[in-house]
């Protein structure tokens, strides 16, 4: 694939190229681009400042439709648009097609939110007053993805974006810059105003503080130490942010939880997508009495997955999708070992057909909650165990650590989910199914150190990609 930077309306070449590699084959190059050199990305801001009036005074039916049209050409390519994702990041191809048919829905939804009343009006306490609470367009919005979803992440802030009346410019990661490529070409097919949407490919830094020195808003996906950077930079010129960030998420397990249906959410949100998902497993806090019984399952279950070539239809788990995240899993995993963790599956590098970061889904035993296996994001197919007593301090342990993005519970008591729900500090909270598996109509998001700023997706997303006016009306003046 060749890819290059579109900027204003037109597809122009970088300052540097670089080439992508396929993570389930090492021997294949999938994409050639060009970085964007600073000059490049200020033409880009500089685009997007420009045409965000026209676009915000759109037509909204035309707004809409131009989004609806996105969603139905996404779906039209999905099968594409999915093989080269499986190509670029190592998600199975199933996995890649249902990802870009998530993002076409994203469009769809955005697409409604342009109809779908937006503002309050409230009744005065002076006579003859009344007072009307509208939503503007935030303007320029800066939007930085990162690799592990290469076209849904892009996709749900492009959309919400230009739904509130935004202009864009998208920073994409050089891991994995195809789709976003692609996506671009989608948004000019469908007849988007020139300079609306701008896709700048580039080194995080140089580019990152062009775009966030120059925005009216950021919209920030990726490690909370990268996360800290950015916000300390968006201070200087007061660059409203909105950062999803890191996650060492928890499911507790309790005595009473139905044990299949356990092994299997546990399994999913742990090692499914190899992983790479910012609200997938990384703890599992088990109750006593059930402890040995869930390991023994959750370990066959581990050994049972066929990791393999992404592309391979018999493939459930594919590759670790770049050679840094590989290393440092397995140097995760070292480290685990030297607290003392057991390695009960897994945590060594597999081979198949082809050359490729391939890693067997692990599973450490015998941890304790303040150790850093517990304590420290891998973001990679690995989880470790942790026994308690009761859920009081299955509670504990789940807030036992800085990240709060996701948790879950797994237990056949009302109660004791009821209790678990309300007593966790996590943005989101699962009972019975996985910590990760997230719908684009609600919000997204947690507290800080995995999130800062106002919710991702859905309906919430209003509150980051507009500002609200307040408007006093004496409508009772001559």
């Amino acid at each position: 694939m060749e890819g290059r930077n579109f900027i204003d309306g037109r597809w122009r070449e970088g300052a540097t190229p670089f080439e992508t590699i396929n993570p389930s084959d090492l021997d294949e190059a999938v994409g050639h681009y060009t970085k964007a050199g600073i000059a490049d990305v200020e033409e880009a801001m500089d685009a997007a400042r420009r045409s965000q009036p026209g676009w915000a005074a759109f037509n909204m039916q035309a707004r809409a439709d131009f989004l609806h049209r996105v969603g139905e050409l996404l779906v039209a390519q999905s099968r594409d648009i999915g093989t080269l994702l499986a190509r670029e990041e190592g998600k199975t191809l199933a996995e890649g097609i249902g990802e870009t048919l998530r993002a076409a829905q994203c469009f769809h939804f955005y697409a409604g939110e342009v109809v779908r009343p937006q503002g309050q009006w409230y009744n005065s306490m002076r006579e003859g007053h009344n007072v009307l609470v509208t939503r503007e367009p935030v303007g320029v919005v800066a939007a930085i993805t990162p690799w592990n979803f290469p076209i849904a992440l892009p996709s749900w802030k492009v959309a919400g974006a230009l739904a509130y009346g935004n202009s864009v410019v998208l920073k994409p990661s050089t891991f994995v810059p195809g789709c976003a490529v692609k996506l671009a070409a989608i948004l000019e097919e469908a007849g988007l105003p020139g300079g609306v949407f701008n896709l700048v490919m580039g080194d995080g830094r140089a580019a990152g503080n062009v775009m966030i020195d120059a925005a009216d808003a950021l919209t920030f996906t990726g490690g909370t130490e990268t996360g800290r950077v950015v916000l300390k930079r968006a201070a200087e010129t007061m660059t409203k942010c909105q950062l999803e960030l890191g996650g060492k998420n928890p499911l507790v397990v309790l005595d009473d939880a139905d044990l299949e249906l356990a092994v299997e959410i546990a399994a999913n949100g742990a090692w499914i997508q190899t992983g790479q998902r910012c609200t997938g497993t990384e703890r599992f806090i088990v109750t006593r009495g059930i402890h040995d019984a869930f390991v023994e399952r959750l370990e066959k279950a581990a050994k049972s997955y066929r990791v393999g070539h992404a592309l391979d239809a018999d493939t459930q788990i594919g590759p670790v999708a770049n050679l840094p995240q590989f290393n440092a899993n397995l140097e995760f995993v070292k480290n685990a070992q030297v607290e003392g963790a057991e390695l009960a599956a897994g945590g060594i590098a597999l081979e198949a057909r082809t050359r490729g970061y391939y890693m067997a889904p692990t599973l450490l035993v015998g941890t304790r909650n303040e150790w850093a296996c517990n304590q420290q994001e891998s973001f990679g197919p690995i989880a470790s165990v942790v026994m308690v007593e009761d859920l009081d301090e299955a509670i504990a342990a789940a807030n036992g650590c800085d990240y709060k993005l996701t948790a879950g519970i797994a237990t056949t008591n009302l109660k004791s989910a009821e209790r678990f729900r309300k007593g966790s500090q996590a943005g989101m909270v699962m009972v019975n199914t996985p910590t990760a598996g997230l719908e684009y109509h609600v919000p997204l998001g947690a507290r800080a150190p995995s999130g800062y700023g106002p919710r991702e997706t859905g309906s919430a997303s209003a509150e980051f990609f507009t500002e609200s006016k307040t408007s006093y009306i004496n409508h009772g003046a001559a």
